[in-house]
């Protein structure tokens, strides 16, 4: 003989309301946070020169060819893309290094960031 089970309601208890994440209290703290840059406007400034240095570079080594593919054209070994193209690009790579490690006399030393945050 099979006993037969009572039929049982599971009924979902209460739960308690949680903050959400995003609630206005929470985005006041991160608002508060001081975001640093790792670069200012002055480097992003300097980066595009020489980004332009580079640009300008690659478009004087552009041409040259000869319109007949039979025919050799001597254009290619212009001083213009022999020498003054690869000098403005390498100046342009210099000024972009120059600008990624030129330091601010307003930065403060990395450890003194970590001591700072280590506080908070």
């Amino acid at each position: 003989m099979v006993k037969k089970r009572k039929k049982t309601h599971i009924v979902p208890k209460k739960t308690t309301a949680t903050k959400n994440p995003t609630t206005p209290h929470i985005l006041k703290k991160k608002k508060a946070q001081n975001y640093h840059f790792v670069f200012n406007k002055e480097k992003y400034i300097i980066m595009l020169v020489g980004l332009g240095f580079i640009i300008l570079g690659f478009l004087l080594m552009v041409g040259g060819g000869s319109d007949d593919p039979y025919k050799f054209s001597e254009e290619i070994f212009s001083d213009r893309r022999i020498t003054l193209a690869p000098i403005l690009v390498l100046l342009g790579f210099a000024i972009e290094i120059y600008a990624i490690m030129k330091t601010d006399k307003n930065d403060k030393p990395k450890d003194a960031v970590l001591n700072e945050e280590k506080n908070d």
